[in-house]
């Protein structure tokens, strides 16, 4: 029994990352990874522990994922606070190693899809091991990764070099945010920056509409306190940022730029105006180096 434990330890922190990446959620990832121990309890031998265990784990995560679909989800709060049974920090963590606008895409594939995609292009797990899971035919399988990956690849009208450039801008913007500098708000922000909003971004009252590099910084700096959920994405095609507090979509700001600056940026909040954006992963090819 040691040694079995012993194994299973050796496997937790892949299988722990399987998880995380199929529902987008540490406490329900590690929910996972303590079921598949359980089962493992009740089986009398495993040939291919590894093998055994991903395919255990991915199946409890496809009957979460499916149920998420079936239930009525509850109100999503823009900012929630952390949840006591977890560690915001190690939530946080993980987010970012994933990758926020992944996980936004991902929560929007089909629980086949994910499961599929995540397995294969993420974990390189063999089509023929998948298509059990998913009680498929690995032709079928493969059909569902491929999808996933169209969704998942983005695509954008701006030229390479101007993409890169407006890539740096916002992350500027976002690490002037994070830090809460007024000056540095300034120095990225033009200054005849517009801020417009959705009313469901703001407080009761609050302007839809602000004008002027000091005013959209001194409302940015409110914004940043919470600028660890955000991170830049493509968002229909161009350079924004998403705010995805446990991988779900709560904001996205859709950001101009202009030389060097932010020219304007609307924040969309509206959930059926979230559910029409196409948000995707800045790939290594967006970058800035």
């Amino acid at each position: 029994m040691d040694d079995l434990a012993a194994e299973f330890e050796a496997e937790r922190g892949r299988l722990r990352g399987v998880a995380y990446r199929l529902l987008g959620s540490a406490a329900e990832a590690d929910d996972a990874v303590q079921e598949a121990w359980l089962r493992l309890n009740r089986v009398e031998s495993v040939d291919n522990l590894a093998a055994w265990l991903t395919t255990v784990v991915s199946r409890v995560c496809l009957d979460v994922l499916r149920a998420r679909k079936t239930r009525r989800e509850e109100p999503f709060e823009v900012f929630p606070e952390p949840v006591a049974a977890a560690d915001p920090a190690e939530e946080a963590a993980l987010a970012d190693s994933v990758g926020r606008a992944l996980l936004v895409v991902l929560d929007a594939l089909g629980p086949a899809e994910r499961i599929a995609f995540v397995l294969h292009d993420l974990f390189a797990v063999p089509f023929d091991r998948i298509a059990p899971v998913l009680d498929r035919t690995p032709v079928a399988a493969k059909k569902l990764a491929s999808r996933a990956r169209q969704r998942v690849r983005g695509t954008s009208p701006v030229p390479p070099a101007d993409l890169a450039r407006h890539r740096r801008v916002v992350d500027a913007f976002l690490a002037a945010a994070r830090g809460g500098d007024l000056a540095e708000l300034l120095d990225v922000l033009a200054p005849d920056v517009v801020r417009r909003a959705d009313a469901a971004a703001l407080p009761v009252g609050a302007p839809l509409e602000v004008r002027g590099a000091r005013a959209v910084a001194e409302g940015t700096q409110v914004f940043g306190k919470r600028a660890r959920f955000a991170e830049a994405a493509l968002v229909d095609g161009r350079v924004g940022v998403v705010v995805a507090p446990r991988g779900r979509l709560v904001l996205a700001l859709a950001v101009t730029v202009e030389g060097e600056r932010v020219a304007a940026y609307e924040v969309i909040a509206e959930p059926a105006r979230l559910a029409a954006l196409h948000v995707t992963p800045l790939s290594a090819n967006h970058s800035n180096k």
